[in-house]
């Protein structure tokens, strides 16, 4: 469609009206500007477009079939006005989240939760996945906030801290216990079986990093997908797993879990949000940054 959107909607009020007079009054424009108009509709589209009546103009066949398909055209678009005027009304918008399963469960998941009792209307998009690609959907554009441990870096983003974290590795009594009958007297770095997450993780390289700083080796690692994992298996005996502390503070309070005496404590971390400064414009952004604690 080459021409100009004016001239469709003056040919539609014009057949609406049936009366060039009466089109010409609702548009607040002369009657000669709406039958040049019409004339110029219809040199483009090379056909006649209205025929004059009685008490007016009529519309041909192609006309009829144009005006068919004109109104159904200004139909969807009064539709669409409508919708936005609701969506405004209601403070209906869009938040796209990213973050890792682990955080997403123990972190967002509560926060949300208050999010969404004060904003009830806005649209909440999550996406799962580690810190590293979380911060590449940011500088993508692809996800508007993300839930992150800080890292080294954040190339571009903001940073706001939610919480402190700590990392300690747990087990249960018993594993210990048995462990420490079948290898008395050994260092628990080298007879305990140590349950990490992959290497891409944030977290299993800000262990590594520390075990490298203060020359300690593990010798029997089991990688785990996921921190839930890491905390089931533990709690079934299997071995010594690296988790946040927070996160199982329930356990150890009821003693399904204890720490691993490791004569060592890891440097706290904070996790928190991370945002572009594109991104920072957006309302809903600003609403989700900005709750109340």
């Amino acid at each position: 469609m080459n021409q100009a959107l004016s001239q469709y909607y003056i040919f539609y009020v014009a057949a609406r009206c049936g009366n060039i007079s009466r089109a010409s009054r609702e548009l607040f424009i002369s009657q000669p500007a709406v039958s040049k108009s019409i004339r110029k509709l219809e040199q483009s589209l090379h056909t006649v477009l209205f025929r004059r009546g009685p008490r007016g103009v009529l519309l041909t066949e192609d006309g009829e079939l144009l005006y068919r398909h004109v109104s159904e055209a200004f139909a969807s678009l009064e539709t669409a006005e409508q919708s936005l005027e609701r969506k405004h009304a209601l403070g209906i918008s869009h938040l796209r989240i990213g973050a890792s399963t682990t955080l997403c469960k123990y972190v967002l998941l509560p926060y949300l939760q208050r999010f969404i009792q004060l904003h009830p209307h806005v649209k909440i998009t999550i996406t799962c996945q580690s810190t590293y690609r979380t911060l590449a959907l940011l500088q993508e554009e692809k996800i508007d906030v993300g839930l992150v441990g800080r890292p080294a870096s954040l190339k571009g983003c903001e940073f706001r801290p939610l919480q402190s974290i700590q990392d300690t590795f747990v087990a249960t009594a018993a594993y210990l216990s048995n462990l420490s009958l079948r290898e008395a007297g050994s260092s628990l770095f080298h007879t305990a079986t140590f349950m990490m997450l992959d290497e891409e993780n944030i977290t299993r390289q800000f262990i590594n990093n520390y075990f490298q700083e203060q020359g300690i080796e593990l010798r029997n690692i089991l990688e785990i997908s996921t921190m839930d994992l890491l905390i089931e298996f533990a709690r079934i005996g299997m071995g010594a797993a690296c988790v946040i502390r927070e996160f199982v503070q329930a356990d150890l309070d009821g003693g399904n879990l204890v720490e691993v005496p490791l004569g060592i404590r890891f440097p706290a971390r904070e996790i928190g949000f991370a945002w572009t400064k594109e991104s920072r414009e957006l309302a809903p952004v600003r609403e989700f940054l900005e709750l109340p604690g």
